[in-house]
């Protein structure tokens, strides 16, 4: 075979360079700092032969400048960022080097100085071509750059290729590989068959032998441990995450609307059978944090990533999406689609179809339908997102404002199941923080269930939610396990399900059975914080105190303003013999009401005796009528039986729902032998 020689002149680049659309392009990113930089690099270019886009010069007047920027770099066969102190801060050259990876277009890295680059630059540009003027002038660099670019039009793909910017960041030349531009999204099935082609080839036979396994297969559970480092669980390949998409509306005032089409894909994954989805809780968890795709997918044991970008103008969107291989970092699959706000829906069933079909996944039932229960109105949907995030942090104030939410968006549309089931969730939170009386919040939270069931029912969340009263409130073991039977025949992978049967294995005493389904739980939903407070206290109540404290020191980064978490760190520390440890970080809790459930505690298990008998005084005046139970416990402590059954016997007639955590409290165990606590336990249907 001949070897591929340069082209002799501009004439014959410019043949060899023409696509479909006409002659190549480039399209120039750069902050508008470096205005002076770029248009020097362009004018290099051009002098070379090479047609360049460059902003704002070859805007269309009246055009939208966002949508002239996104044809440019769509139509351009090569993208050159100018990078500096100034470019590496600029979020729109982020995005357009986003978008130009989405598109598979070769990357050229122009250096001005050595700046550091930030993780996310640092991600797309990793296999990129590298040009370095920091040590002299541009000028000195063009004649290189002319090179470089004309030999990437020339030849596009360099197969087998692998690229790695230099050690020090800057200078050298590197290979590239580069794929052929993904398809226009004019017929969407067409790219997804080209998809589903290419997953045949590398999937073959192993695919089709095993397929039956496949499906059946389940992640193997890992323990939380600081005593151990188990061997990491292995990744399989029908795994996905879905992260936040990136609002890139103008005002960047869509936030919620880009989270929700992103959730909403989520939900729609979800449904399809032998396809591991990580839930929104932890695939969310992310955000901000400028961490690469490939670190996330190791925290969430994923194969593949979706991510993407939302951009809402007037009544127009553009969601862009893009299914990562998270392996080696190949973009699977990406499109673009424009259209009517009015028809957000439509558009993300047909996203998730085309990712379902991209991973050659096998639908038992067809298309996919949306979640039971959900919406087709956008002001309610964006009023239930926030109040999902709220919900999390789990505060007096946050849960206030998750109700607030929920309310409003019920008003907008009475017949929205999943957000009457999220309120009978808010209530019933409200009531075990002690925000509301316990009678009346756990009826108001059956009241919203109920509703729910009507609206959706065969919605396996709001069974679960069902169990969970049962289990709190009703002190009905029995109905709680009939509910969560009802749940996990609709649903045995909703990691809302498996989480709540984990509750009421622990209430019973069956440790064993609880950590197994809170880690079931969590191979769904890793980084949510209500399970990984369930699987702290399983721990716990089973006297495995280092893996509790690992859990709870987790579950403390993920979300720190989590109510519980401090003071149940600090239970497990004094279980540990740290009782100043202890104390240090329940002194760290800001809500005096959660402050005050266990200091007079801690503050007796350092010795300071009188500031303990003043916590306890002010213990009884803060929770004698709605935590009896935190009183009973004050003085199990303290070995005073006779106020401690008097309290437990309060806390019974309060309905107190903590008292569900009785089988398992460390700090209880001093009444172990009492007869009137073993009376007690029998009373609540509970094993001596």
């Amino acid at each position: 075979m001949a070897e591929r020689t340069e082209p002799e002149n501009l004439q014959e680049l410019a043949n060899t360079a023409k696509g479909p659309a006409g002659p190549a392009r480039v399209f120039i990113s750069y902050a508008s700092a470096d205005k002076a930089a770029a248009d020097s690099i362009c004018a290099g270019l051009e002098r070379g032969g090479i047609a360049c886009w460059i902003a704002p010069r070859d805007v269309t007047p009246g055009v939208f400048y966002a949508d002239a920027i996104v044809e440019a770099i769509n139509s351009a066969r090569i993208l050159i960022v100018v990078l500096s102190l100034n470019s590496v801060g600029s979020q729109h050259v982020l995005r357009e080097v986003e978008r130009a990876s989405a598109k598979r277009r070769p990357l050229v890295a122009f250096r001005l100085d050595t700046t550091p680059l930030p993780t996310g630059l640092e991600y797309f540009l990793s296999a990129s071509h590298w040009l370095d003027a920091s040590g002299g002038t541009i000028e000195r660099a063009l004649p290189e750059l002319v090179t470089a670019v004309r030999r990437l039009l020339v030849s596009p793909a360099t197969p087998g290729g692998d690229a790695t910017p230099p050690a020090d960041g800057v200078g050298g030349t590197t290979a590239i590989r580069e794929s052929a531009p993904a398809p226009s999204g004019k017929r969407l099935w067409v790219a997804t068959a080209a998809v589903v082609l290419l997953l045949a080839v590398l999937v073959g036979k192993t695919w089709l032998s095993n397929r039956s396994a496949l499906q059946n297969a389940t992640a193997p559970v890992a323990t939380v441990t600081a005593a151990t480092n188990p061997a990491a669980p292995s990744i399989s390949d029908k795994s996905i995450a879905v992260l936040p998409f990136t609002d890139m509306s103008e005002k960047h005032d869509q936030e919620y609307m880009s989270d929700g089409i992103a959730e909403e894909l989520l939900n729609l994954l979800a449904q399809a059978p032998g396809l591991k989805v990580i839930a929104r809780t932890s695939s969310f968890s992310f955000k901000g944090k400028g961490l690469d795709i490939a670190e996330i997918a190791k925290k969430l044991n994923v194969a593949h990533v979706l991510e993407g970008s939302v951009r809402k103008s007037g009544d127009k969107i553009r969601i862009t999406a893009q299914l990562i291989r998270t392996a080696d970092s190949t973009h699977l699959w990406s499109e673009t689609y424009d259209r009517p706000l009015k028809d957000v829906f439509a558009v993300q069933d047909e996203i998730a179809g085309a990712i379902v079909q991209a991973l050659q996944i096998q639908l038992a039932g067809g298309e996919l339908n949306r979640q039971k229960g959900g919406t087709q109105n956008l002001e309610a949907y964006q009023l239930y997102l926030r109040s999902k995030a709220a919900d999390r942090q789990n505060t007096r104030s946050s849960l206030d404002a998750a109700g607030a939410y929920l309310e409003q968006a019920t008003k907008i549309d009475p017949g929205y199941g999943l957000a009457w089931a999220t309120m009978s969730e808010i209530f019933a939170n409200k009531a075990d923080n002690g925000f509301l009386d316990a009678t009346k919040g756990y009826e108001m939270a059956r009241e919203a269930a109920n509703r729910a069931l009507q609206l959706s029912p065969d919605n396996a969340y709001v069974y679960a939610k069902l169990e969970y009263y049962n289990i709190n409130y009703d002190w009905d073991w029995a109905a709680a396990e009939a509910a969560g039977r009802r749940a996990r025949a609709i649903s045995s992978t909703d990691p809302e399900v498996l989480n709540v049967a984990g509750i009421l294995s622990c209430t019973l005493g069956h440790w064993s059975d609880a950590e197994r389904q809170s880690q079931e739980s969590l191979i769904r939903d890793p980084l949510n914080p209500y399970v990984l407070w369930n699987l702290g206290f399983t721990y716990y109540a089973a006297g495995r105190f280092t893996e509790s404290e690992a859990v709870y020191r987790k579950l403390l980064e993920i979300e720190p303003d989590f109510a519980w978490t401090r003071n149940s760190l600090g239970k497990t520390l004094l279980a540990e013999g740290k009782a100043n440890e202890a104390l240090t970080v329940a002194e760290q809790v800001t809500d005096e009401g959660e402050r005050l459930k266990y200091m007079p505690v801690f503050l007796r298990a350092v010795g300071r005796q009188t500031e303990a008998d003043d916590a306890l005084h002010a213990q009884i005046a803060r929770w004698a009528d709605t935590g009896a139970y935190y009183i009973a416990i004050t003085y199990a402590h303290r070995g005073d039986h006779d106020h401690a059954i008097e309290w437990l016997e309060r806390a019974y007639k309060q309905k107190d729902t903590f008292l569900s955590t009785i089988m398992g409290e460390q700090l209880l165990k001093g009444l172990a032998k009492d007869s009137r606590f073993k009376a007690f336990l029998r009373k609540m249907n509970l094993p001596e």
